[in-house]
């Protein structure tokens, strides 16, 4: 079965090619271009009953310069039985596509990082037939983005360093740098990253930092009913196994207080208590409507809105 970080790394570099920069570092070529980047097929089987496939294979063509195929195979932990496939693959695909073949193994920990390195070899006594000497982006290789300029410069690259040193002591703080970097999108295109990213975490304790930082960077402007925050909403209410309405009433009441909580406002437990039970989906969304601008917590309670249940309350 394909892990989720397989096909993080799988989706991640067929799309964004240009996050194999570290690769390019290392073979002592410039930075590459997406447009240089053609896809092609994964298989390598032959007509035996065993099946061969590798995570993800790309040809680099530039207009000027040396073509050649990079094999990249993503890494959770050593395996043997993985060093004579890979010699399988970069003899198969060096004979197929009859270039030069790179291979890159992706790594989260550094014990597999060093191990992925090899060199490995094929031989007999002292002689080795063949050797196989992949680059690896890891933790040791992989720079630790911690920039939210430079997010928004190479995102590629800095979901990249977020799964690859989710591991690291450093984690917490690559996550946040990405993911307030990311916030600097259009809301599609951060929604995709956002996804990219925890698929490529797992089911580990630095995802579940993740999705809480997903809601902590919700928007830049709380309150606002921006395209990004309705959305957000309307994702953390569908799929709550309480059923669809009272999801919806959990997540307006989370944006409710968040967008207080942003502003600095004190939220006494009675407030906060009050927010969280409300199920009145017209009540909830005036109180998020109005929590942008009020100034006290207690003031979104106050009769002007007019709803019926404020009256009550006031009388």
């Amino acid at each position: 079965m394909v892990k989720a970080t397989h096909e993080a790394s799988h989706r991640l570099f067929q799309e964004h090619p240009e996050a194999l920069a570290p690769v390019f570092e290392a073979l002592g070529l410039p930075p590459p271009s997406k447009d240089d980047f053609d896809e092609l097929s994964p298989d390598a089987t032959e007509i035996r009953p065993m099946e061969r496939r590798v995570d993800t294979v790309l040809r680099f063509a530039p207009d000027m310069g040396e073509n050649f195929v990079l094999a990249l195979e993503s890494q959770t932990k050593k395996d043997p039985d993985k060093a004579r496939s890979w010699a399988y693959y970069v003899a198969y695909l060096c004979a197929k596509y009859d270039l030069p073949v790179v291979l890159v193994a992706v790594c989260r920990d550094r014990a597999t990082a060093a191990w992925a390195a090899g060199p490995f070899e094929c031989g007999v006594a002292s002689w080795p037939t063949q050797t196989t000497r992949p680059i690896v982006l890891g933790p040791q290789t992989v720079p630790e983005v911690t920039d939210e300029a430079t997010v928004a410069r190479r995102p590629a690259l800095a979901v990249l360093s977020a799964i690859v040193h989710s591991e690291s002591r450093r984690a917490p703080a690559i996550l946040e740098a990405v993911a307030r970097g990311l916030l600097s999108f259009e809301p599609d295109i951060t929604k995709y990253w956002f996804e990219m990213v925890e698929v490529g975490l797992e089911s580990t304790p630095t995802r579940e930092n993740w999705r809480k930082l997903m809601q902590d960077v919700i928007t830049h402007f709380p309150g606002h009913r921006t395209l990004f925050e309705e959305k957000y909403l309307e994702g953390r209410a569908e799929g709550k196994a309480e059923g669809k309405a009272e999801g919806e009433a959990r997540g307006e009441a989370k944006g409710v207080l968040r967008v207080l909580e942003v502003r600095g406002l004190v939220i006494t437990d009675a407030v906060r208590e009050r927010i969280r039970t409300c199920s009145d989906l017209t009540l909830l969304n005036d109180w998020l409507d109005r929590a942008g601008t009020v100034g006290r917590a207690e003031d979104l309670f106050a009769p002007e809105t007019g709803h019926p249940e404020l009256r009550e309350d006031a009388s």
